[in-house]
C-alpha cells in the first residue's frame, strides 16, 4: 500500500478540498496519511484529522523554522500530548540551516529538547534536515531515540548509510521528479529499498510537473511510479516495500 510518509493535511490551503483531494488520492491508491505538526497551533488540527480519519496517522512537534515565534511553555504543552499517546511521532522537528533569519541557537535548543522528549515517551522523530545533516547526526548520536524518517533526504551516500545504521528510513518526493535533481535519483536508485519511504510534503515541494501550483497528495502515486522506473522493479513492489518501511518506521502503525 502506499503511504504519503510527509504531508501537512492540516494547511489551510487545502481548507477548501480537503476531502475531494484525499479522496483523490486514495482513488489511486494511496492508503495512509503521515501528517507532521509545525507548531503549537497546529497541534489541535492535526490531532482533529485523525481523530476523525483513520487513515492519518498523527506526529507533533515544533518545526525549526518556527521557533521563533514558540513560547517555553510549548515545549510542557506537546509533552502533555505525548504522555496522553496523542501522537505516533514527534515531528516535523529538525535544524535548518538554509535561511539565516532564524536563530540557530534557539533551533538547536528546540530540537534538543524534543529529541529527549522523543527518548523519553519512546517515540520514533520525524525529521527535517536542510542543509544539517551532520549537526543532526550528530545530536542523534548523543540523544538516542527508536529511528524515524529523515524527511525530503538530501545528503550524501555515506550520511544516508549513517542515518540507516541509526534506524532511519529517508523521504523521497518531488525532487526525485526532476532529471536534472541527479544526486537524489541516484540516491532513490541504488540505496536499500528498505530504507527508503515515499512523501509529498504537499502543499510545498511541487513536482516538475506542478511547478507554480499547489502539490497534491494524489501524486504519490506519480511518485512511486518515479522510483520504480529508477529502480527497474515494478509500481507494486515500491508501494508494498516503501509502505512497510513507513509503517515500521512509526512503530507498526496500520492505516485503514
Amino acid at each position: 500500500m502506499l503511504i504519503d510518509s510527509h504531508i501537512h493535511l492540516d494547511a489551510g490551503e487545502f481548507d477548501a478540498d480537503r476531502d475531494e483531494l484525499i479522496a483523490a488520492a486514495r482513488a489511486v491508491g494511496v492508503r495512509g496519511f503521515v501528517v507532521p505538526a509545525v507548531d503549537r497551533a497546529s497541534f489541535e488540527r492535526v490531532r482533529a484529522l485523525a481523530t476523525t480519519r483513520t487513515d492519518v496517522c498523527p506526529a507533533l512537534g515544533i518545526h525549526p523554522l518556527y521557533v521563533m515565534g514558540a513560547q517555553e511553555d510549548d515545549l510542557g504543552v506537546l509533552e502533555g500530548l505525548l504522555a496522553r499517546g496523542e501522537a505516533r511521532a514527534v515531528g516535523e522537528i529538525g535544524l535548518d540551516n538554509f535561511f539565516t533569519d532564524v536563530d540557530p541557537e534557539r533551533q538547536l535548543e528546540f530540537f534538543v529538547a524534543q529529541l529527549k522528549l522523543a527518548r523519553r515517551h519512546a517515540l520514533p522523530v520525524i525529521l527535517h534536515v536542510r542543509r544539517a545533516v551532520d549537526p543532526i547526526l550528530k545530536q542523534l548520536r548523543r540523544i538516542e531515540v527508536p529511528g524515524g524518517i529523515a524527511h525530503a533526504f538530501n545528503g550524501s551516500r555515506q550520511q544516508a548509510q549513517m542515518f540507516i545504521d541509526l534506524g532511519f528510513r529517508l523521504g523521497f518526493g518531488g525532487a526525485m521528479s526532476f532529471e536534472g535533481s541527479t544526486r537524489i535519483r541516484e540516491l532513490a536508485r541504488s540505496l536499500p529499498l528498505d530504507a527508503i519511504v515515499l512523501e509529498t510534503d504537499a502543499p510545498d515541494i511541487p513536482p516538475a510537473w506542478g511547478q507554480g501550483a499547489r502539490n497534491v497528495p494524489a501524486n504519490l502515486a506519480r511518485y512511486a511510479a518515479i522510483l520504480a522506473e529508477l529502480r527497474g522493479i515494478s509500481v507494486d513492489e515500491v508501494a508494498a516495500t516503501t509502505g512497510r518501511n513507513a509503517r515500521n518506521a512509526l512503530g507498526g502503525w496500520l492505516p485503514a
